[in-house]
């Protein structure tokens, strides 16, 4: 039998009454009413419920990729919710001009009235950091968790202890097959090329009649430095000695061999989702650098309320907690498509 649903009316299904009544303004508390409180408390608030589905898809995205093998089907699903993220950026991004509309003045006219109280204390922002692969170590413990509630802090330290979505990313990366195979052996026919394309580099640059002796010295030593970082890539043991990377070497290796044959049907959902991870990882640090600018013009040289060093803080911040630097790095590792090995016959079908 079927349960006859009662109408649904669009207030009581959004909570609209809910949500309009919680933009309670601390100017007011105290008889002093700004006008700019409101806008500084929906912004922020609005923030939040984005921060909510940001998590929501990350989650999603790292139930996928927790599986033992990845369906294609599955990566185009991640890939749509990985893009949806990007989207909502977007929009975190215009909402800082809204913000921006309010005038340094008119922020200090409350502005003293939300200390201690800071965004560092957004535990969901924490949380996003951290399912994306930021890692919490433990000189930063106490100054992040020293700032939340008993509770926040319990959140953080779970988060913190789930498998993120860039160590997800790596597993994935190192169950590819394009580093060892049987049949062929890519890489050998790809240091070749490369090898081909630093020779041509270096005639280039000592054939170049515009450059003084000095000037080709310099040239030379860089290429030189090009060479030993292909050397470090394609070598096990220098790779695992002399690399900062936290992609493990056969995750690069096949992360690279993506983005080299990224044209071809078979690698097109995959390099999809790695282009997106690099734009979502871009798209945070302009949003920090963003949120950085805003504090310099709203505060000066000023403390943040929640006690930090204001925008300075939020600069360095935005430096340091890049996650997918090593997919950015790959093109460092690209050569001419005229250069590229034949595409392995093996992977074709």
């Amino acid at each position: 039998m079927i349960r006859k649903r009662e109408s649904l009316y669009y207030g009581d299904y959004l909570k609209i009454d809910d949500l309009t009544s919680l933009q309670v303004t601390e100017s007011s508390k105290v008889g002093n009413d700004a006008h700019d409180e409101t806008l500084f408390i929906i912004v922020h608030q609005v923030y939040e419920l984005w921060f909510k589905q940001i998590l929501h898809e990350i989650n999603s995205i790292c139930a996928y990729l927790s599986t033992d093998k990845l369906k294609d089907q599955d990566l185009a699903v991640c890939n749509d919710r990985l893009k949806r993220i990007v989207e909502i950026q977007h929009i975190l991004l215009q909402q800082l001009q809204v913000m921006e509309t309010m005038k340094p003045m008119d922020f200090l006219e409350f502005r003293d009235l939300l200390t201690p109280a800071s965004g560092f204390q957004s535990v969901q922002f924490r949380q996003v950091e951290l399912l994306l692969g930021f890692k919490l170590d433990s000189s930063m413990k106490g100054p992040v968790l020293g700032r939340l509630s008993e509770n926040d802090q319990k959140i953080i330290t779970e988060t913190s202890n789930k498998t993120s979505l860039f160590d997800l990313v790596e597993k994935w990366l190192i169950r590819m097959p394009y580093c060892h195979n049987s049949q062929y052996d890519f890489w050998q026919e790809y240091s070749k090329s490369v090898q081909k394309m630093l020779a041509k580099d270096k005639q280039i640059i000592s054939d170049n009649h515009l450059l003084s002796a000095e000037e080709i010295k310099f040239e030379l030593s860089n290429l030189t430095l090009t060479s030993q970082s292909f050397e470090v890539l394609f070598d096990s043991e220098k790779y695992e000695s002399q690399s900062k990377r936290r992609l493990g070497q056969n995750a690069m290796l096949n992360a690279l061999f993506i983005f080299i044959y990224r044209e071809q049907p078979k690698l097109a959902q995959a390099f999809n989702f790695l282009n997106s991870l690099i734009e979502l990882d871009a798209n945070f640090t302009t949003w920090r650098h963003r949120h950085a600018l805003m504090a310099h013009r709203m505060l000066g040289s000023k403390i943040g309320t929640g006690g930090s060093s204001g925008h300075e803080y939020l600069k360095r911040s935005a430096e340091k907690r890049q996650i997918f630097t090593d997919l950015y790095d790959i093109s460092s590792f690209l050569i001419p498509r005229s250069c590229l090995p034949e595409f392995p016959e093996t992977l074709e079908n």
